[in-house]
C-alpha cells in the first residue's frame, strides 16, 4: 500500500456522490418476478445504492416482492423514490406491494431520509399497506414526506397522521428524535377531517420547515385547527395552503399565527377565497412580522383594490421580496393602476407580478354591499358540482357547514365584526349593551354628562356637547375612557372621537376636541403597537376602506373625514406612515 495514493479528498468526494438505480419513466409493467429481473439485477449486481427511482412504471405483487428482497442487502438505502407506481393496478394489490417493498428495507436497516408515494391511489386501503413501514426504525431518519394526488381522504389522513405521531414516540424512545421536516400532501380529499387530523401531528412533531395542503377541501373550520400546528413548527420556511376555501374567518386564524414562523420564506394562501376581509387581516400580520419572505401569493381571492392597498402597504419591510402575485383579484382597471403606483414607491417594486386576469370590482363576490353575506358565505352540494373540473379537480361534494360571521344589529360600536378581529372582537362586541357600558342603550337627554357622551352608541347633538359642563372636555373625557383597558379604552377612545368629529364643521370647540383626541388615538395606538389594526380600522369607520359586511355609519362621515383632515395638518399628529397613508386613502376619495 503506498501512502501517496491515499487521498481523503478522493474519499470523501466518493462518499459525497449519491449512488441510484433507476428505471425512471420507462413505462414498464412489472408483474412477475421474471418481469422485475432487471431491477433487481441492477440491485444485486451494484454495491452500493442509496436510492431506487421507480417513477412511470407500473408493480405488480409478485415483482414488488422480488424488489424488496434484493433491497434486504443495502442498508445504506435511502431515498425511496416510488411516485406514479401503480397504474392500472387492483385496489388489493397496492397495499401487498407496499409491504413487500417495506418488508425489504426494514431487514436490511436501512434509514431513509426521503418517501416519495405522489400520483399514487393509496386512499385508505394503501394506506394499510404503510401502517408498519410507516411506524418502523426505518423512518426514524426520514426527512421528507411526498403524499401528493394520493386519494388518503379523511380516513386515510386519520391513519397517517397516527402513523406518524406513533413514529415520532417510536423515534424518540430509540434516542433517535424524528427531524421530519417536509410534507407534500397536496389533492388528497382531506376535507375538515383529515386536516384536523394531520393537525394532531404537525402540533406533536414541531419540526417541520415545509407543509404543501393545496387542495384539500379544507374549509375554516380545519384551518383553525391547522393554524394552531402550524403555530408549533417554528422553523416553518414553506406554507401552501393554495385552493381551499378559509374566506374570512380562516384567514383570521392564519394571519393570527405568522409572527410564530419568523423564518417563513414562502407563503401561498392563492384562489382560497378571502376575500377584501381577509386581506385586511393578512396585511396587518404581514405589516410587522415575516420579513423574510421571498414569495407571497393571494391571487384569485375576490379581494377587492382596497385590499390589494392594504397588501403592499404590509410590504414595506420584505426586502427579500421577489414575487408577489396578487393577480386575479377583483381590483379592477383603476384598481390596478393605484396598487402598481403604491407598489413603485417600494424599493422591492419589482417584486410585483402582472396582472393579466383582474376583473372588475363591481365582479367581486361577496363585497357585502348588495348580496346577504350568509348566504354568500354557505355552499352546498350544488354549489361543489358548479366549480369547473380542471381547477377544481380535487374538490368534493362535502357539504360546507361551517357558520360563518352573522351579521350583527348594526350599531357604532359593532361594524365590521369580520375585520375588527383582534381589535374589536366578538368578546368585545359581545358586552356591548352590558356591564362594560352600562349607559349604551340609553335614550341620551338633551342634557349630557362626560360618562353619557363617552359610552352613547349613537352620535349626540351639538346642545348636548355644549351642556358637557365640564370646564376642560378634553380631561373629563378622557377621565372615562381611561377607567378602560385594553382593547375596551381604544374602542372608546374611536368613538369619542367619531362623536366630537360628527360636529367639527358646525363646532370649532367639537373640532378641536376631535383633533385632539385623533391625536390620542394614535399615541394610544403606537404605545401598544397596535398602528396597523388601528389605522385601518378607523379608515373602515370613515367609509375610506371598504367592508364586506354591509353598515351605514350613524356618523356624519364628511364631517369626520374634514376633522380628519384638520389634525393631519398638526406636525405632531403620528408619525410620517400613518399621514401618509390616510392621505392617499382622502385624495381617492377627492378624486
Amino acid at each position: 500500500m503506498s501512502a501517496s495514493s491515499f487521498n481523503f479528498a478522493s474519499m470523501a468526494a466518493q462518499l459525497g456522490q449519491e449512488q441510484c438505480v433507476t428505471f425512471q419513466d420507462k413505462a414498464l409493467t412489472w408483474d412477475t418476478a421474471e418481469d422485475a429481473k432487471d431491477v433487481v439485477d441492477a440491485l444485486n449486481n451494484q454495491q452500493t445504492v442509496h436510492s431506487l427511482n421507480l417513477d412511470g412504471n407500473t408493480l405488480g405483487v409478485d415483482a414488488a416482492k422480488a424488489i424488496g428482497e434484493a433491497l434486504k442487502k443495502h442498508p445504506e438505502f435511502r431515498k425511496a423514490l416510488w411516485k406514479n407506481l401503480f397504474t392500472r393496478r387492483l385496489k388489493s394489490e397496492i397495499p401487498l406491494a407496499l409491504n413487500h417493498l417495506g418488508a425489504g428495507l426494514i431487514a436490511a436497516g436501512a434509514k431513509l431520509t426521503v418517501l416519495d408515494l405522489s400520483d399514487n391511489a393509496l386512499g385508505p386501503n394503501g394506506m394499510r399497506g404503510l401502517e408498519e413501514f410507516l411506524r418502523s426504525p426505518v423512518c426514524y431518519s426520514l426527512q421528507e414526506l411526498l403524499l401528493h394526488n394520493c386519494g388518503l381522504g379523511p380516513e386515510g389522513g386519520s391513519m397517517l397522521s397516527k402513523a406518524l405521531i406513533d413514529l415520532h414516540e417510536n423515534a424518540k424512545k430509540a434516542g433517535s428524535p424524528l427531524q421530519l421536516r417536509v410534507f407534500i400532501g397536496g389533492r388528497n380529499r382531506l376535507e375538515n377531517a383529515g386536516a384536523k387530523a394531520l393537525a394532531n401531528a404537525f402540533r406533536t412533531l414541531k419540526t417541520f420547515e415545509e407543509i404543501v395542503l393545496m387542495q384539500n377541501s379544507i374549509y375554516a373550520d380545519g384551518v383553525e385547527y391547522l393554524a394552531e400546528a402550524f403555530k408549533e413548527n417554528t422553523h416553518m420556511r414553506v406554507l401552501n395552503m393554495n385552493d381551499n376555501t378559509l374566506r374570512s374567518k380562516g384567514a383570521a386564524k392564519i394571519a393570527e399565527i405568522l409572527a410564530h414562523m419568523p423564518m417563513l420564506r414562502e407563503l401561498n394562501f392563492g384562489d382560497c377565497l378571502i376575500r377584501t376581509n381577509g386581506a385586511y387581516q393578512f396585511g396587518e400580520a404581514l405589516e410587522s412580522s415575516n420579513n423574510l419572505l421571498e414569495v407571497i401569493d393571494l391571487s384569485f381571492n375576490e379581494i377587492n383594490s382596497d385590499g390589494g392597498l392594504v397588501l403592499v402597504s404590509a410590504m414595506k419591510n420584505k426586502s427579500k421580496l421577489r414575487i408577489l402575485n396578487i393577480d386575479g383579484n377583483c381590483f379592477g382597471h383603476d384598481g390596478c393602476e393605484q396598487v402598481i403606483e403604491e407598489m413603485s414607491k417600494l424599493p422591492n417594486a419589482a417584486a410585483l407580478q402582472p396582472f393579466e386576469e383582474d376583473t372588475s370590482e363591481d365582479d367581486e363576490d361577496g363585497s357585502g354591499e348588495e348580496e346577504d353575506g350568509d348566504d354568500q358565505d354557505e355552499y352546498d352540494d350544488e354549489d361543489a358540482e358548479e366549480y369547473d373540473e380542471h381547477e377544481h379537480a380535487n374538490d368534493t361534494t362535502e357539504e360546507a357547514d361551517e357558520d360563518e360571521e352573522e351579521y350583527a344589529e348594526q350599531t357604532a360600536y359593532d361594524t365590521c365584526n369580520a375585520y375588527t378581529t383582534k381589535t374589536f372582537n366578538e368578546t368585545i362586541n359581545s358586552q356591548i349593551g352590558d356591564s362594560t357600558f352600562g349607559v349604551a342603550n340609553k335614550t341620551t337627554s338633551q342634557t349630557c354628562t362626560p360618562e353619557e357622551f363617552c359610552l352613547s352608541q349613537k352620535p349626540c347633538s351639538q346642545h348636548q356637547f355644549d351642556s358637557l359642563d365640564a370646564d376642560n372636555k378634553l380631561q373629563a373625557l378622557q377621565g372615562i375612557i381611561n377607567q378602560f383597558t385594553d382593547d375596551n379604552h381604544l374602542l372608546l377612545l374611536v368613538f369619542t372621537t367619531l362623536k366630537c368629529a360628527h360636529l367639527s364643521q358646525s363646532s370649532k370647540p367639537a373640532l378641536e376636541l376631535a383633533v385632539s383626541l385623533f391625536q390620542a388615538t394614535f399615541e394610544y395606538a403606537l404605545k401598544t403597537k397596535q398602528e396597523t389594526r388601528v389605522l385601518n380600522y378607523v379608515l373602515k369607520q370613515l367609509g375610506l376602506l371598504r367592508c364586506e359586511e354591509p353598515f351605514k355609519s350613524d356618523y356624519d362621515v364628511k364631517n369626520c373625514r374634514f376633522a380628519l383632515r384638520e389634525a393631519l395638518n398638526k406636525p405632531q399628529f403620528a408619525n410620517d406612515n400613518i399621514k401618509n397613508t390616510f392621505k392617499v386613502f382622502l385624495e381617492r376619495i377627492d378624486v
